[in-house]
């Protein structure tokens, strides 16, 4: 098994809110297939596997806190949040509409915000991907489960 991988993840519950069912589902998924199938190597001397704790401090920067396996701080990587905020912003929207399309519209209906939806969290995961360039190489199921957890962190119920 691979050294360059995320083995544990926790969300900082300071910055948690209450959640819907839905976001609750999201994000237990999202863990789940992280910890499952992921490719994370943040650069400079850091040793894997990794347990990060995932946090956003001061309302605008993401933190990416990097533990060893003994759960010792390697270090962090800290992005500013202010780029994201436009594309989770519209993914929130657009999640809204498909929670809400699910309860009463046609399957077709559904598939076509579900296709909208898909294409933003890429977006949102190339995005991150980008951001992170230079810091930590990450491959794109990775960055669409971070992504998600992202979001799960702006939640505001």
């Amino acid at each position: 098994m691979s050294l360059d991988r995320i083995v544990h993840i926790e969300l900082d519950q300071r910055t948690l809110n209450s959640r819907s069912p839905e976001v609750e589902h999201e994000r237990a998924v999202a863990v789940y297939d992280l910890l499952e199938e992921n490719h994370f190597v943040p650069v400079g001397k850091f040793h894997g596997p990794y347990r990060i704790r995932l946090a956003i401090e001061d309302s605008n920067r993401l933190i990416f806190d990097i533990r060893n396996q003994a759960d010792e701080t390697q270090g962090q990587i800290t992005l500013p949040l202010t780029p994201f905020r436009r594309i989770i912003r519209d993914y929130f929207r657009i999640c809204e509409s498909y929670f809400d399309a699910i309860k009463r519209m046609t399957p077709s209906q559904i598939e076509t915000i579900d296709m909208a939806r898909r294409g933003l969290h890429d977006e949102g995961a190339q995005y991150l991907r980008d951001r992170l360039r230079g810091k930590a190489d990450i491959d794109a199921p990775t960055a669409r489960r971070l992504f998600t957890l992202i979001c799960v962190l702006h939640f505001r119920g």
